[in-house]
């Protein structure tokens, strides 16, 4: 283990059985970065997963929701089922970074992290695994697909991730750079936003640059569009109520010298 890879000595209460799943842990976490796999493609990922919890002798079912897999723990007394959720799909950003394990698959990146929760989920099924005679009811691993917009957690829902047994507990976790290490953010409620994804397509007309009366800019119109938008957050909705509008990409026109039909 390099010292990029010691395990810091600030967090209290680590059980060696976890401190020893450490290294392997990284391990995994570099292989997922390295070859990342967008929402419902996530075949390699998938089968690294499945064949680990083969490996640790659960019961484990792939191809649920396309490329989603379940692995179901049963303990060695009876009681209730806990589900650890874990996502697996990367975004289709490309990597800037320079670091060994950097992605090798052109313009896919793990940039939110869903390598790491597919390590960390892998790892608690190794640990609680070789506590398997203490634990009192069932454990079921979700490795969900397609987390980033395509998929989420109703088509695995749909596919009976939640059944067979009945799941009486879900727990999840998500990481979050801003946190110290060893350092865990919890509150009552909800503590992160859900999305919606919006996409807008103002049509004008096109024309000339030198001729702008002859046409209906689409870009002017869509720069107002997007002022005014921001508007609605800090105007039409209760201050008490958090929410947030974001652009986040904008298409519009392809030279310079020419007023496009329509801007996305």
């Amino acid at each position: 283990m390099t010292a990029q890879q010691a395990i810091p000595a600030n967090i209290p209460g680590l059980s060696e059985d976890v401190a020893a799943a450490y290294e392997e842990a990284v391990e995994i976490r570099r292989d997922l970065h390295a070859r990342p796999e967008l929402g419902f493609q996530e075949e390699r990922t998938a089968t690294v997963v499945a064949d680990r919890l083969k490996t640790l002798g659960l019961k484990t079912t792939t191809g649920v929701a396309k490329t989603g897999v379940v692995g179901l723990l049963r303990g060695g007394h009876s009681g209730k089922t806990v589900m650890v959720r874990a996502d697996m799909d990367a975004l289709p950003i490309q990597e800037a970074n320079d670091a060994p394990y950097r992605s090798q698959n052109d313009g896919v990146m793990h940039a939110c992290g869903h390598d790491g929760h597919t390590a960390m989920a892998l790892m608690a099924a190794r640990v609680l695994n070789d506590r398997r005679d203490r634990l009192h009811g069932n454990v079921k691993f979700v490795f969900q697909p397609a987390e980033e917009g395509p998929g989420g957690a109703q088509p695995m829902i749909e596919a009976g991730a939640l059944k067979d047994p009945d799941v009486d507990l879900a727990v999840g976790i998500h990481l979050w750079n801003d946190l110290p290490v060893g350092q865990i953010g919890i509150q009552s409620g909800p503590i992160m936003a859900s999305m919606d994804r919006l996409e807008i397509t103002v049509r004008g007309k096109g024309s000339h640059a030198a001729k702008p009366h002859d046409g209906v800019d689409p870009i002017v119109a869509s720069a107002q569009l997007i002022s005014a938008l921001q508007a609605l957050m800090s105007r039409e909705r209760n201050p008490l109520d958090p929410a947030i509008l974001t652009i986040g990409s904008i298409h519009g026109g392809s030279t310079f010298n020419v007023i496009p039909d329509e801007v996305k």
